[in-house]
């Protein structure tokens, strides 16, 4: 595929060539599932028997083989039609897209993202423009409109999940070039819409506080604490219940460039929480491909 051309699945399902502005969007929500399908599982062989569940799961149409080749037929004319060099192979029994390195959106996410976590600590201000640039990509809810099996919705949680720790990464970035004043609005509303997210609060405590608003950082905390013992029973964690006793003890940790014993250990919890992540993904990795490959043998 040509560096101008990609294919993106961070939203409504399409391929878009980038000098001419033009995008071209299957036909149908089976042809855009199958597609996105084909690009998250990007190098490995789907049997036929997988695609059709994962398009009409327990009721097949009774012809479900030739209308799976049917869409492929369309898919293979459609991405030609695009400009592009994407290729799906048929491979017996199955098939699989043939893709280059960073010729998708999603694979262009995690690449900005990468970065931007990799230097946010030594280049915040670097590191804000790269987790911009990584949501940006964002057009919509992954795979928009078009999840029909196992495969998507589990990749589609799982990207939320991405998306939302870079949001955190840039809210971080944000605090540490000091710019607290412009992200707090943007932290109430994504503590309303997560409200289980304890890392939201975090940073809106901090923001709150270098504002000058400390007990509105105190009332973050409160409501934090009440979400998670109604819905879940449990207590805030460590880091948030350290970072309100740094709230009521005035800590020079909550200041622009301040550090004490309690951010480190903040910022360790926060590198073991990414390395669960990254952790997890490739669980759910290794997990898709040994299903594939008992597919494969059945």
């Amino acid at each position: 595929m040509g560096e101008t051309v990609r294919l993106r699945i961070l939203g409504p399902v399409d391929v878009y060539d980038e000098t001419r502005g033009r995008k071209t969007t299957p036909n149908g929500t089976k042809q855009r599932a199958l597609l996105s399908t084909l690009i998250v599982r990007q190098g490995q062989t789907l049997s036929m028997d997988r695609l059709i569940e994962e398009l009409w799961g327990d009721v097949p149409p009774g012809n479900a083989t030739n209308a799976l080749q049917a869409h492929i037929a369309r898919l293979r004319r459609l991405l030609g039609t695009a400009g592009g060099a994407a290729d799906i192979v048929t491979d017996p029994p199955g098939y699989h897209l043939r893709l280059g390195p960073h010729e998708t959106d999603v694979d262009e996410f995690h690449r900005l993202s990468g970065l931007a976590r990799e230097i946010t600590a030594e280049d915040p201000e670097r590191a804000l423009e790269l987790f911009r640039r990584a949501l940006g990509l964002w057009r919509g809810a992954a795979f928009e409109g078009c999840v029909t099996g196992s495969i998507l919705a589990g990749e589609a949680a799982l990207l939320e999940e991405q998306r939302l720790t870079s949001v955190e990464g840039m809210f971080d970035a944000h605090l540490r070039t000091g710019r607290h004043g412009e992200i707090v609005g943007e932290l109430e509303e994504m503590t309303a819409a997560h409200p289980l997210r304890e890392r939201f609060y975090d940073q809106l405590m901090v923001a709150l506080y270098r504002c000058g608003r400390q007990s509105e950082a105190i009332g973050a905390y409160d409501r934090a604490r009440r979400n998670l013992l109604r819905e879940l029973g449990v207590e805030p964690g460590p880091a948030l219940r350290g970072r309100m006793q740094a709230v009521l003890a005035h800590s020079p940790s909550l200041l622009p460039g301040g550090r004490d014993q309690l951010t480190q250990e903040i910022d360790q919890l926060r590198s073991r929480m990414n390395s669960l992540v990254q952790q997890q993904e490739a669980l759910i990795r290794m997990v898709s491909q040994m299903s594939a490959a008992v597919g494969l043998s059945a």
